[in-house]
Parts: structure tokens; sequence; C-alpha cells
């Protein structure tokens, strides 16, 4: 315990999945955690949760997509914790694929904005309120950005996802060399999940199973992308995030890490 200890910490999309487990981890090692999702009800019971278990956590309802909530989330970290050093861009996404030519424009606006806006969003409210904290000679600050497998690889029928999490790839790029030339100790990198067994996976087992069979074959079918042999597990993810937001990543900016058990080594 205490790899982050005393700093704070922001993870979106905290109700469930990998943004659940990552709240869940950073407190236990010492964060204090400001939890944010459109889930009020499941949102407020994982903070509860850290709380029971003896760690900081508070939630705030925030869409990803809105200025305003940023700015409300950004002035909550600063009021009841006093900064911040983590900021954990998780929220996202997975629409149902289709062809391009079948793909509304409505419908690609709508995942790039939850996906790759919102990072952006994220990224912007979040480093003048870590520069306060480096020019006072606080810990250093870290930018996980949440982006896939998909990001890295094409695929059918997913040009909106893909294309956004590419986004989110070079995003993190340009904005950890514009932390590093500013001689802030703010870092910024991006992570690479492959398939993992969360609510979302199961969504799609279910929306998109009848096309492989039966929701059965569809997860054989996931398995089989990932040389290691499973799908990975929310916990992965935190792991790599864990090591990220502490000083064990001191000298690591820039760069994207590939959680996916094999699948983009293929």
């Amino acid at each position: 315990m205490g790899r982050v200890a005393q700093r704070i910490a922001i993870v979106t999309g905290a109700a469930k999945g990998i943004g659940a487990e990552t709240a869940r981890l950073l407190a236990f090692e010492g964060a204090r955690v400001v939890c944010t999702d459109l889930d009020e009800t499941q949102g407020e019971a994982i903070a509860g949760e850290i709380r029971h278990s003896g760690g900081e956590a508070l939630f705030i309802r925030q869409d990803v997509t809105s200025e305003e909530d940023w700015q409300n989330v950004m002035a909550l970290a600063r009021g009841r914790f006093g900064g911040l050093h983590i900021l954990v861009n998780n929220a996202g996404i997975s629409p149902p694929g289709k062809p391009v030519e079948k793909l509304e424009l409505a419908e690609w606006r709508r995942t790039l904005s939850v996906d790759l806006d919102s990072v952006f969003l994220g990224c912007k409210h979040a480093i003048p309120l870590m520069k306060q904290g480096t020019r006072a000679g606080g810990p250093g600050c870290s930018i996980i950005n949440m982006s896939s497998a998909m990001g890295l690889v094409g695929n059918p029928f997913t040009a909106d996802y893909n294309s956004a999490k590419a986004g989110v790839r070079m995003l993190s790029k340009c904005v950890a060399l514009e932390c590093a030339q500013g001689k802030y100790n703010i870092r910024v990198n991006s992570v690479h999940p492959g398939y993992i067994d969360t609510p979302m996976i199961q969504g799609t087992l279910e929306s998109q199973g009848r096309h492989f069979g039966g929701a059965e074959e569809l997860m054989k079918h996931y398995v089989s992308l990932h040389p290691i042999g499973r799908l990975g597990t929310a916990a992965d993810i935190a792991n790599m995030v864990l090591f990220l937001a502490s000083d064990e990543s001191a000298f690591v900016t820039g760069a994207d890490f590939a959680v996916d058990g094999g699948y983009t080594a293929q």
C-alpha cells in the first residue's frame, strides 16, 4: 500500500468495469479519489464502498462531453481535496458496429464526442490545476488516457470507435510533449486494453452474438484473438493505471501501453 499516497485522483466512468476497479485500487494505494459517471446510483455505491474500506472517495455526476461538467469536477477536486495529481480519462462507449456507408453522421459524432472529445476536455481542464501543484513543489502528476487495442489496429465495421481511440493515442503524445516542454512535472500516457471481461463486453455479446451463432460463440471468437488464451480483467488494466500514476513510471511520458494479451503483437 501507499504507491500513490496522499495524491488526489479523478477517475471518469467509475461506476463499473475498469473505472470502478481503478478507483478502488488507487484508493487502496492511498489516493483520495473523485469518482465520476452518469450512473449516480452505482457511482455513489463505488465511492461508498471505498469509504467503507477505509479509503477516501466521493462521487459527482458527470457528462464527460460537457465542458461545464468538467469545470465542476475540477472545482470539486480542488475544493474538497486541495488539488489534482492523477486524472484517469476512462469513460467511453462502444457502439454497435456498422459499415461506414450505413453509419449516420450523428452516430459518428456521438462516438467521437464521448470517446475523444471528453479526453481533450479532461486534459484541458486538468493541466492548469496540476500545474499549481507542480509549481508548489508537490509530487509529479500523471494523466492516463484510456484508449483501446482498436486504437492501434484496424477493424471492419468500427470506424467511429477505432478512429476515436486512435485519436486518444495521438492526443496523449501531443499533450505529453507540451507538458514536457513547459518543464512541468506532468506525464501523459495512453493505455490500450484488449477485450476485457466487463459489463461493456457483456452488452456486446448480447447485441452482436446473433451474428456469430450466439453469445457463447462470439466469446470464443474474442478469446481466440488473444494469444495469452483469455480475456483481460478490469484488474489487469487497473494495475497498469496504478503503475502510470505512481513514481515508478517517473521517466515514462508520451507512450502507449497495450494491455491486450498479445492481440496487437500478431
